[in-house]
């Protein structure tokens, strides 16, 4: 016997007054079974093939309000498949909110999976505190200067359900005429290539939806593939051991931190450096379950460790982060980043990235 297509009539009693495992049975059993695993096409008679509720990846990495928006109002306002029926005439709010918890418990380890909701939107140079598989492209547009577009291809793949490492691939072009700090007879004129790679780790130690806290500690080493003569690298292997912190806060806020320190393997090819780097932001959705906007603010900071009179820099980079698939896979986000202390040989520039987390489906996909 096929699943249904349609949501059901709500059957007896007062709107809201069902547990989840009672919608379950009623509304969703007959396609996604009932532990979650999803029927066979043989049985629900359909190809589409439906997701394993009881991976733990699947069930925990999106926000609670996706998931309502999908039982709500159906596949299609998520980029999904339009078999998902819309349930939101046949099922009173509270219904969707028990059955989207009791969903989550298909998780045989909940517990140690950080929730959708500690994964707050990423910042253009705050690294996140939540394990990720996404792809990053960003570039950095200097606007006044002897010019320069610098560009970092970030690939980030999550080790089950705390743990995720990273690569970073930097390439770019800068003219290197009157560049600041040029010695006599350096090149001149435009250059490019690839930059300094980096490959990281990172470990969530801490996470908590009830709090909205998650806290996670990590590494980066940066290998000299770059030419540091054409100003590309640093000529020398950094390694930088890491926190990241995110927090919730009331009404869609949140505050995200991310502090450590650049410890070159020789002191005398570069100075060690501590750094620090946070973000305050708001997420809205003008319409219930469209677009995701979150404008922010990211205050930068460096000091270097060694010397006699150590400098320290200041920047601010205000920004805006905009969904732009339907799925929310496919994110956008610009600023500018405004050197306020500090201000020696550093210029204003444009970044931008552009974001697909490849884990909720292809780049051409959820449109």
């Amino acid at each position: 016997m096929a699943c249904i297509t349609s949501p059901p009539a709500v059957a007896g009693g007062g709107a809201g007054e069902r547990s989840g495992a009672e919608v379950w049975a009623s509304a969703c059993a007959s396609c996604h079974g009932e532990d979650g695993a999803g029927r066979p096409a043989a049985v629900v008679g359909f190809d589409v093939p439906l997701p394993n509720l009881r991976d733990c990846a699947v069930a925990t990495s999106e926000p609670t309000p996706d998931w309502i928006a999908v039982v709500h109002e159906g596949g299609p306002v998520r980029g999904l498949n339009q078999i998902m029926p819309a349930f939101g005439d046949a099922l009173s709010e509270g219904e969707i909110g028990r059955v989207v918890d009791y969903v989550r418990d298909f998780c045989p380890r909940l517990s140690a999976w950080p929730l959708g909701e500690l994964n707050f939107p990423r910042a253009l140079f705050t690294d996140k505190a939540f394990p990720e598989d996404e792809v990053v492209l960003t570039s950095t547009i200097a606007l006044h200067g002897a010019g320069s577009v610098m560009n970092e291809l970030v690939y980030e793949h999550r080790l089950g359900a705390r743990s995720m490492f990273e690569v970073g691939v930097p390439f770019g072009f800068l003219n290197q005429t009157g560049a600041p700090g040029n010695a006599p007879g350096a090149p001149t004129g435009w250059t490019g290539g690839l930059g300094d790679l980096a490959i990281a780790f990172k470990q969530a130690l801490v996470q908590s939806a009830r709090s909205g806290t998650i806290l996670a500690l990590g590494a980066e080493a940066r290998l000299p593939t770059g030419r540091e003569d054409r100003g590309l690298g640093a000529g020398v292997t950094i390694l930088a051991p890491f926190l990241a912190l995110g927090q919730r806060l009331p009404a869609g806020a949140f505050v995200q931190v991310h502090a450590g320190a650049d410890l070159p393997v020789d002191f005398d090819q570069s100075k060690p450096e501590a750094f620090w780097k946070g973000v305050v932001g708001w997420s809205a959705t003008p319409s219930r379950f469209g677009r995701m906007y979150s404008p922010m603010i990211e205050v930068l900071g460096t000091r270097v460790l060694t010397g006699s009179a150590p400098p320290t820099t200041w920047d601010l980079v205000p920004q805006m982060q905009v969904t732009l698939s339907r799925r929310k896979h496919i994110r956008f986000d610009a600023g500018v980043d405004i050197p306020v202390k500090g201000t020696e040989d550093r210029q204003m520039q444009l970044v931008a990235y552009l974001l697909w987390d490849w884990f909720d489906g292809g780049p051409l996909e959820g449109w």
